[in-house]
């Protein structure tokens, strides 16, 4: 049986239905795989710039707390030591470099098509036809959202429009923010747990950490073109 999704207009109206490809809709990669894209992906968001004092580097006066013989107290040779306060810190976090996780392509798109799938089978996907809007209105995102979504979580991921770059010689397309979604995002700016990003853009943490996902139709063609492997 075909799977459908629904798809709905600026206004919260049901104006058709969207065939789903059988290669997006029956996707389903193993867990272990996806469960090591996200932890490569979290990794990636880290900056790795935590970074503490050692014992030679703070700064203290070198005279002894007190005098080595005759208090009945142990030796002790300076105030730095980690166990005064304000001393230096024992396997303390130092800033790292070159920490980056390299994520395979393969295993990334099958990660994002498999979570995506799964919110498809729950019913948890909709389709908005057209994000374009004459003027600057949260009250009308608000409402549309009310009426197709869980009123909880959601992204709301639109298309791109492609362009041809050359890069270290080598010719590649890459996708670029369109202007007819500008009064969109701005008007979805001040509702909470929303966020809009382009369909190539989206990682399978934005689609996990949601509870929705809305996707524009030009973009839901963009994403099966993905499914596909083109």
């Amino acid at each position: 049986m075909a799977t459908t999704l629904k798809k709905f207009n600026l206004n919260g109206e049901e104006v058709g239905k969207v065939d789903v490809l059988d290669a997006l809709a029956e996707k389903n990669a193993e867990s272990q795989l996806i469960k090591d894209y996200i932890v490569a992906l979290r990794r990636n968001f880290r900056q790795w710039s935590a970074n503490t004092k050692g014992r030679s580097e703070v700064n203290h006066t070198t005279r002894k707390p007190h005098p080595q013989k005759g208090g009945g107290r142990s030796r002790q040779g300076s105030l730095a030591a980690p166990h005064y306060k304000g001393g230096g810190r024992v396997f303390g976090p130092k800033p790292k470099f070159d920490q980056h996780v390299r994520i395979n392509q393969r295993e990334k798109r099958e990660a994002i098509l498999t979570l995506i799938a799964d919110k498809i089978r729950n019913g948890k996907v909709a389709i908005l036809d057209s994000t374009q809007m004459d003027e600057v209105k949260t009250k009308r995102i608000s409402n549309f959202l009310k009426i197709c979504t869980s009123g909880k979580s959601v992204l709301i991921l639109g298309e791109g429009a492609w362009q041809e770059v050359e890069q270290d010689g080598k010719k590649m397309k890459v996708s670029v923010p369109q202007k007819e979604h500008d009064n969109f995002k701005r008007s979805m700016r001040n509702i909470p747990k929303a966020l809009f990003c382009h369909v190539a853009d989206a990682s399978g943490y934005d689609v996990m950490a949601h509870v929705d996902l809305v996707m524009t139709e030009k973009a839901f063609n963009e994403l099966e073109q993905y499914a596909g492997g083109k």
